[in-house]
């Protein structure tokens, strides 16, 4: 069994040292950041904080160095999704399966381009980069991962690899339905990324703090309102997930954050923007979360023309 997890950033690297510590699958890291990669071959993949330990694994930024998978696990930021599996496509042949735990909807109908088997997913650990090779382990939390259902994906194959990640020691459920799971954790990033984003706050900050709490909930209800015109059960409530995160030790800054403190384009089109596009299409009006989509997409463009 073989295991290639593409775009080795934090979530990536915390499915990755898992899967390899375990030693049930042969494991690849694939990311561009060759600093990393590199680091993983000569001193392995170490975790810290949440939990404590170096994995050996494999690792490349040359796609030409991956062997045949049989299943991929997509972790890139959204907005690199097109390229990576354009990248490592040849890798996976008519029984290979690939899952996304990515942020945002959209991911899959990208991956289901290049290969046959796609598998929905959504995770909730989250981390940061410390050094090359090291990564810091913010929150641990449970994955959720089901078939995509144009692609037909067999229920045996999300059963397996949710138990493969499950035994590493990263829970992880198969269900038959993912949405659910799927739609809770883009209406809760759709509120809790672009408020901290634009306030600098870490996530505790801005939930303790009331304007910005009383803007995580009102997100929320806008998101809640698409899902259910579209017919989507949600899996659990984003406002226990926002008190959860709240509650994390740590000061844990979310990802649109560390990207916007890094000038990085962010995932706001997969998160906001689908919300909106979404609600445009079922007839739901969303005006909170086109503000902040707009806002957000204005920050970006302040760092193409600054003048």
């Amino acid at each position: 069994m073989k295991i290639c997890v593409i775009g080795c950033g934090a979530v990536g690297s915390l499915f990755a040292a898992h899967l390899a510590r375990a030693g049930e699958a042969e494991v690849w890291a694939y990311d561009v950041w060759k600093e990393h990669t590199d680091a993983i071959i000569k001193n392995g993949l170490r975790l810290s904080g949440a939990a404590e330990f170096t994995a050996r694994l494999n690792a490349t930024s040359d796609a030409r160095q991956l062997p045949h998978c049989d299943y991929g696990i997509v972790a890139t930021k959204a907005i690199h999704t097109r390229s990576a599996i354009a990248q490592t496509a040849h890798i996976f042949d008519e029984k290979s399966a690939v899952c996304s735990v990515q942020n945002g909807v959209g991911n899959e109908e990208i991956i289901a381009e290049h290969v046959k088997y796609v598998i929905r997913g959504t995770t909730f650990p989250a981390g940061h980069p410390i050094a090359p090779g090291h990564i810091g382990y913010d929150i641990k939390g449970d994955t959720w991962i089901g078939p995509f259902e144009p692609t037909k994906t067999s229920m045996t194959n999300v059963e397996e690899l949710a138990g493969l990640i499950t035994r590493s020691g990263m829970n992880t459920i198969a269900l038959k339905d993912a949405r659910g799971a799927q739609w809770t954790k883009l209406i809760f990033n759709a509120s809790t990324n672009p408020t901290g984003a634009l306030t600098l706050l870490h996530h505790g900050a801005a939930a303790r703090f009331a304007p910005t709490a009383q803007l995580f909930d009102d997100l929320i209800a806008e998101g809640e309102a698409v899902a259910k015109k579209l017919g989507i059960s949600l899996h659990g409530d984003a406002r226990q997930l926002v008190q959860k995160g709240a509650n994390a030790p740590g000061k844990h800054r979310a990802s649109m954050l560390q990207d916007v403190l890094a000038k990085r384009q962010t995932e706001v089109d997969f998160m906001n923007g689908a919300i909106v596009q979404w609600g445009e299409k079922t007839g739901v009006a969303t005006p909170l979360n086109k503000t902040m989509w707009a806002l957000i997409k204005g920050l970006e463009q302040s760092w193409k023309d600054p003048d």
